[in-house]
């Protein structure tokens, strides 16, 4: 029963009524008019809090709307109705950076979003060199005036007047996290931005910026497939009472069935570049597969919301933002808050998940270079 499966048959009934056509077209006319029948009840309806803010349980990611893995280009219209049913269904937390494009997530997101703004949290990412021309220059770039210059052009992409959670994307190694936090808290004065967060930072780095200004959220890899952010990262969060938002939570597609050992990559998927889906540590790797997929068998679920639900269990502060370009995996994943595992459960699946060893790396090495890294101590 991997995912493609589950969606084409009565398993669909974890979305409810939403995927009818009848109730589609309901739902899409009451939107116009920001009116829901009063007998539509949303898929997700957990809330989570990250530091004081709160958010969805689960979140989305919009990161491949303007290209996918496969490096297609969704169509903009469908991305938009992605996103507005994803609100419709309870999601609260819209996750984007302007890298991603560059610059056209964040515009899609914007242009989705405008009619409900105020009924949302938008976290975005700066911390790349990236030209008008949407070409990256020199590498990072957390200067103090261009994190300021680079805010003022997120708000326009996103059609806002603030960025709810804006973290830094990638530490930059020639610039004090100090500098940063600093930019930070004037942008914070003057409304624009109202909660910080850094994504894939060093330790030290978290506690420095912490210790300046309080962090909302540490955003990381984590999954079933990656669990790096477990030995030091996501206890680092629990002492320090900073949220955890978990990007790639479905292992960019391999948790939920979609891909095996006949899997070859476009040229371009970033998942070709990596060594843990080369073809050989594919079949080494596929009994972590083989593990969630027995036990979406087991309750009914699909392998993504036993992906999801997984995550979730691990601690009440800890939110999955995955993404997608598909209306139906969309109201796969948001149903994944809706799966629970028991305590005994929990332990047997742990139990069989810590005998299963991950072969090969999750980045290229050019961005494992700046992942995980310090930023320098101010003099």
């Amino acid at each position: 029963m991997n995912r493609r499966n589950l969606l084409k048959t009565a398993g669909l009934a974890i979305a409810g009524s939403a995927l009818l056509p009848i109730d589609t077209i309901a739902k899409a006319a009451a939107s116009e008019n920001d009116i829901m029948p009063n007998d539509f009840q949303p898929i997700l309806s957990g809330k989570r809090k990250l530091g004081k803010l709160e958010v969805s349980a689960i979140g989305l990611g919009v990161q491949n709307m303007p290209r996918t893995y496969q490096t297609t280009i969704p169509n903009r219209k469908e991305m938009h109705n992605i996103i507005h049913e994803a609100f419709d269904n309870g999601v609260t937390l819209f996750d984007t950076a302007e890298a991603y494009g560059p610059f056209e997530s964040e515009k899609i997101l914007g242009e989705a979003t405008a009619s409900f703004r105020n009924k949302i949290v938008i976290e975005t990412k700066f911390g790349f060199d990236i030209g008008g021309d949407g070409r990256r220059g020199g590498g990072m770039n957390s200067q103090p005036a261009h994190i300021k210059k680079v805010v003022e052009e997120m708000l326009t992409r996103l059609r806002t007047d603030r960025i709810d959670l804006l973290y830094q994307h990638r530490v930059d190694p020639n610039v004090p996290i100090e500098d940063v936090v600093g930019a930070i808290k004037d942008l914070i004065k003057e409304g624009k931005v109202l909660h910080y967060g850094l994504s894939e930072a060093g330790l030290q780095t978290i506690r420095r910026a912490h210790k300046e200004y309080p962090l909302t959220a540490v955003q990381n890899e984590y999954s079933l497939l990656w669990r790096g952010a477990e030995k030091e990262v996501i206890p680092l969060c629990e002492e320090l009472g900073i949220g955890f938002v978990c990007w790639s939570p479905l292992g960019v597609g391999f948790l939920t069935g979609a891909i095996d050992e006949q899997t070859r990559f476009a040229q371009g998927d970033f998942r070709g570049m990596t060594t843990r889906f080369n073809p050989e540590n594919i079949v080494k790797n596929m009994p972590l597969v083989h593990l969630v997929k027995k036990w979406s068998e087991a309750k009914e679920v699909s392998m993504a919301q036993i992906a999801l639900a997984w995550l979730l269990a691990q601690k009440p502060w800890i939110v999955p933002i995955p993404g997608t370009t598909q209306m139906a995996h969309l109201m796969d994943n948001i149903g994944g808050d809706n799966v629970k595992f028991s305590s005994s459960e929990l332990q047997e699946f742990n139990k069989e998940l810590n005998n299963i060893q991950i072969a090969g790396l999750r980045f290229p090495p050019g961005v494992q270079a700046i992942s995980g890294i310090e930023a320098p101590l101010k003099k």
